[in-house]
C-alpha cells in the first residue's frame, strides 16, 4: 500500500481468478461429468433464468462501479466513495464477480457445485475484512466505520 493512497487494485484480480477459476473449473468438470453431477429437473428452467439475471446484475454493478463511479480515479484521489453503487454495497465489485460466478453455478443445473457461494463468501469476507476494510479504516477512520455500518459488504439492503 502506497502512502499517499489506497491500492488502485489491491486483492481484488486474486480473489476474482480464483474465485472464476475455479467456477469455470467446476463448471467444466460438471458439464463433462468428470464430478457427479445432481440436478433437480423440474427447476432447470428456474436455475437458468437466475443466472442469467445474477450475470446481468454482476455486469451492472461492475459497469455502475468502475465505468459510472470511476472507482481508479477516486481512489487516487483518496475519496472515500460512498455515493452511486457504492450507497448500496461496500464491494461492488467484487459483488459483482460474486453474482457472476453463482450465475454461472445456477446455469450449470449441478447442485453439488451449490456449495461454492457459500464457500466464495466466507473467503470474500475474510479477504476484504483483513485487507481492503482494514486499509479503509486505516485511512479513514470514523467516516469509514459509520459508512459500513449502513451499507452491507456485498448485497444491497432491501429495507
Amino acid at each position: 500500500m502506497n502512502e499517499n493512497h489506497l491500492p488502485i487494485f489491491g486483492i481484488g484480480p486474486y480473489l476474482v481468478l480464483v474465485m472464476g477459476g475455479i467456477t469455470i473449473i467446476s463448471s467444466i468438470f460438471s458439464y463433462y461429468h468428470l464430478i457427479p453431477v445432481y440436478k433437480i429437473t423440474e427447476l432447470n428452467m428456474v436455475f437458468l433464468i437466475l443466472g442469467i439475471l445474477l450475470i446481468i446484475l454482476g455486469i451492472i454493478f461492475w459497469v455502475l462501479a468502475v465505468v459510472i463511479s470511476k472507482i481508479d480515479r477516486e481512489v487516487e484521489n483518496n475519496n472515500l466513495v460512498t455515493t452511486g453503487i457504492y450507497a448500496y454495497v461496500r464491494h461492488p465489485i467484487y459483488a459483482a464477480f460474486f453474482y457472476i460466478a453463482v450465475g454461472l453455478i445456477l446455469i450449470s443445473q449441478n447442485i453439488l457445485l451449490f456449495v461454492l457461494p457459500i464457500i466464495y463468501w466466507a473467503f470474500l469476507t475474510v479477504a476484504m475484512i483483513k485487507t481492503e476494510e482494514k486499509w479503509l479504516i486505516e485511512k479513514y477512520g470514523d467516516d469509514y466505520i459509520i459508512y459500513s455500518k449502513k451499507v452491507n459488504r456485498f448485497i444491497p439492503k432491501v429495507i
